[in-house]
């Protein structure tokens, strides 16, 4: 019998809580990871704030294989999602 592999996807972005920007990442991942025997348990939508990052990244990731991240990764100076990741893994 396989393990069951399991994942949470974090969108982040103050652009999708305020609906300026339509999410179309979840569903999209959703059927990619259907499709190769991942099983989505969570999504949580974060605004673009460190510590709410760091706090969901760090509550999925002691639920689930994987994490995967959309949005807030973008070609401003003033993204903070990747710094914010790696604090969360210190």
């Amino acid at each position: 019998m396989s393990e069951i592999v399991t994942a949470a996807m974090l969108v982040i972005g103050d652009e999708i809580l305020s609906g300026r920007t339509k999410d179309r990442n979840i569903g999209h991942l959703a059927d990619i990871m259907t499709a190769i025997g991942i099983d989505l348990k969570e999504v949580r939508i974060v605004p673009d704030e460190e510590d709410e990052i760091v706090a969901a990244v760090n509550a999925v990731r002691a639920r689930y294989t994987y994490v995967f991240t959309t949005g807030g990764i973008g070609p401003t100076h003033d993204d903070i999602t990747a710094d914010s990741i790696a604090k969360a893994f210190g």
